[in-house]
C-alpha cells in the first residue's frame, strides 16, 4: 500500500463524485481488516507505527469520501481547484437573499416552537440540496467543469450550514 495514494486509490474505487456508499463501506472494512493496529500488537515498533499510520489514513479517507460535500471538495482539490472557502465569501445577491429568507423562516419557527415547520423546512432544504448534489455530480464526473463545480460546492457549504442550524433548532425544541 502507498501512503501517498489518493483516497479513491486507497479503496480501489473510481475517482468519481457518484460513489457507491455500500462499496465504499465494504472497501473500508477490507482495508481496516488489513491494517488495524490490533493485528500488529506483537509486531516490531516500526510495523506497529506503520499500521497506525495506515489506519489513520484509512479513517481520514473514509470520512472524506462518505460525505458528499467533503468528497466534492476533495475531488476539486485533486483537480487543482481551490475553493478559497475562508478568503472568498462573495456570493450572488439572489443566493444571499434566498439564504436570508431561509434563516428568517428558521428563526420564526424556532421562536414559535413550531416543530412541524422546522421539520418541513428541513425536508424542503434536504430536497433542494439533493438536486444541487446531483448537479455537482454531473459537473465533476461528466462535464469536468471544475470552475462551475467550485461555485456550486461553495453554495452547498452555505446550505449544509443552514441544515445544521435547522438540526440545532429541532434539538433545542426537544430539550
Amino acid at each position: 500500500m502507498d501512503l501517498s495514494a489518493d483516497f479513491f486509490s486507497l479503496f480501489e474505487l473510481p475517482c468519481s463524485f457518484r460513489l457507491s456508499l455500500s462499496e465504499l463501506d465494504s472497501r473500508y472494512r477490507d482495508v481496516q481488516a488489513q491494517v488495524h493496529p490490533d493485528r500488529f500488537a506483537n509486531a516490531p515498533d516500526a510495523e506497529r507505527r506503520l499500521s497506525m499510520q495506515w489506519a489513520t489514513r484509512a479513517n481520514e479517507a473514509y470520512l472524506t469520501l462518505k460525505k458528499p460535500l467533503e468528497r466534492a471538495r476533495y475531488l476539486l482539490e485533486l483537480a487543482g481547484h481551490d475553493l478559497q472557502a475562508e478568503s472568498n465569501t462573495a456570493m450572488p445577491a439572489d443566493f444571499l437573499m434566498e439564504q436570508m429568507e431561509w434563516r428568517e423562516a428558521v428563526m420564526e419557527a424556532r421562536a414559535g416552537g413550531d416543530h412541524h415547520e422546522l421539520e418541513h423546512l428541513y425536508q424542503r432544504l434536504r430536497g433542494e440540496m439533493d438536486g444541487r448534489y446531483a448537479e455537482v455530480g454531473q459537473l465533476l464526473d461528466d462535464a469536468q467543469d471544475y470552475a462551475l463545480a467550485t461555485d456550486r460546492v461553495r453554495r452547498l457549504m452555505f446550505l449544509e450550514k443552514l441544515l445544521h442550524e435547522i438540526d440545532d433548532a429541532l434539538a433545542s425544541l426537544e430539550e
